[in-house]
């Protein structure tokens, strides 16, 4: 195959024709370390080898634009990475940002937790859902959430005082509070016992 031209394009991307015809964007930084240029002959293995270091040297780049703007999972990351960069690209920037130590799944794992059990006010068995969705160990989420998690009636209480406290007047506000608190993972015998210790008349049937 011959390179018969090499057009710049946006976001540090160059168009690949080989003869004659466009075969792909590739990072314009490692087109010029390879020093291909208009009327070299390459073979399919050189292809596939820039190819690929392309797609790592822009997985890398994305990853560290993403980490930018907020905390990730090693999961997450890999993820987002390999929905334009392809899977193993995503992988193996992931993996070179956690030893660079720029993520880190249990601290990553320990703020996301506070945030949903403590702004959100998530159950611990969302919390939990949550964080494995994350990637992160079930361990490691269980670990945390015993040490972050309040018992459950507690939490329950704090939030009926905190958001719903006009809404326990009346029977249709009472059930109103009950479908947000099981929204957010509470089981309804825990939300039927806070409620009772707070009301006189609430309705124990479900």
């Amino acid at each position: 195959m011959r390179i018969t031209a090499i057009h710049p394009r946006r976001k540090s991307l160059s168009a690949l024709f080989l003869d004659g015809e466009f075969a792909m964007n590739l990072d314009t930084a490692t087109l010029l370390e390879a020093g291909w240029k208009e009327g070299q002959e390459i073979d399919d293995s050189e292809l596939l080898a820039i190819k690929q270091e392309s797609e790592r040297r822009r997985a890398r780049e994305k990853a560290l634009y993403l980490l930018e703007h907020r905390d990730h999972s090693k999961k997450e990351l890999a993820e987002k990475i390999a929905r334009t960069e392809g899977i193993e690209a995503g992988r193996e920037a992931a993996q070179r940002m956690e030893q660079l130590g720029l993520i880190n799944d249990e601290a990553y794992a320990r703020r996301y937790a506070a945030e949903l059990l403590g702004r959100k006010g998530f159950s611990a068995q969302r919390t939990g859902l949550e964080l494995r969705r994350k990637g992160i160990e079930p361990e490691i989420a269980q670990e945390i959430i015993s040490e972050l998690a309040e018992e459950p009636e507690e939490k329950i209480r704090e939030i009926l005082q905190r958001k719903y406290a006009r809404a326990l007047e009346d029977e249709k506000g009472r059930r109103r509070a009950v479908a947000a608190l099981q929204r957010l993972g509470y089981r309804y015998e825990d939300i039927r016992k806070a409620l009772r210790e707070m009301t006189t008349d609430f309705d124990c049937e479900e």
